[in-house]
């Protein structure tokens, strides 16, 4: 299998946007140009004794106020989240040897914001929400997951799916966020725009790869 060689642009700082939300956006929307799924991320938490642990979810939706992702709230990761309050990013886009690292507190979205969310998903996806005991043992095996779907497409026969109330939106309100250009070399270019405690203006340096 052969891979075409990612593009590598030079990265300085007059070409960074002031509001690193606003640079975020412009590479975001060069990553989609490129890569298939852009908006795929690793959600980094601790546990309650201080471990790491990582997974993979789906950005839907960033701006001033932060990144949002949606989940189960009775899962793992939403149980790290509720307790340790601060979550970390990454974003990689290989075709453009570019990486985004962010850093935050993370709070739970409101209801509202949640529905409308759960009102863009598929049918599909919405009972795949109600179905899954994220993260429990599925004892009975797959099985028993397609049959608790079962239950619930017949549940909400003829029927809009409403949003359960175990499922809803975070987001990472961030108070860093470092964006990584590859280079030759091992000479890479690497930003880090930091706000302490998310309030204020932002600091902008310069950081050795």
């Amino acid at each position: 299998m052969s891979f075409d060689p990612p593009i590598r642009n030079p990265l300085s700082r007059a070409d960074l946007e002031p509001d690193p939300i606003a640079q975020f956006g412009k590479w975001f929307e060069a990553a989609g140009e490129v890569n298939p799924l852009p908006e795929a991320m690793t959600l980094a938490t601790v546990d309650d004794e201080g471990r790491p642990d990582a997974r993979m979810v789906l950005l839907k939706g960033f701006g001033p106020e932060g990144f949002r992702f949606f989940t189960n709230y009775e899962g793992v990761k939403a149980g790290q989240l509720d307790q340790a309050g601060h979550a970390a990013l990454v974003f990689f886009w290989p075709q453009l040897d570019r990486q985004v690292r962010v850093r935050g507190a993370v709070s739970r979205l409101s209801a509202e914001d949640s529905d409308a969310y759960f009102a863009t998903r598929d049918r599909g996806s919405r009972i795949g929400a109600w179905a899954s005991q994220q993260s429990h043992p599925l004892t009975g095996g797959r099985e028993e997951l397609e049959a608790k779907a079962a239950e619930v497409e017949a549940r909400f026969e003829g029927e809009e799916v409403p949003r359960p109330p175990h499922w809803g939106g975070f987001l990472v309100v961030p108070s860093a966020i470092e964006f990584w250009q590859g280079r030759g070399a091992r000479l890479h270019d690497r930003f880090r725009f930091e706000r302490p405690g998310g309030e204020g203006p932002w600091v902008l340096t310069r950081l050795s790869p």
